[in-house]
């Protein structure tokens, strides 16, 4: 299962990457919603982590585009 988390908060995200890894799961990571729209689309997640509110594109508009 392949996951993407899109969060900003530097430590947060390293702790549920490692979290998710250590389940077996593969995790990319994304720090704003532009960058986590694009891998979205770019390439085929199982489940996407969003954060609210983010930099550049919150988490909802990038939920409204996916």
């Amino acid at each position: 299962m392949r996951i993407l988390v899109v969060e900003d908060e530097p430590d947060l995200q390293n702790l549920l990457a490692r979290a998710l890894r250590a389940q077996g799961y593969a995790v990319d990571t994304a720090s704003d919603g532009e960058e986590g729209l694009y891998k979205a689309k770019t390439w085929d997640y199982d489940a996407i982590v969003l954060d609210w509110m983010m930099p550049k594109l919150s988490g909802l508009a990038a939920l409204k585009e996916l």
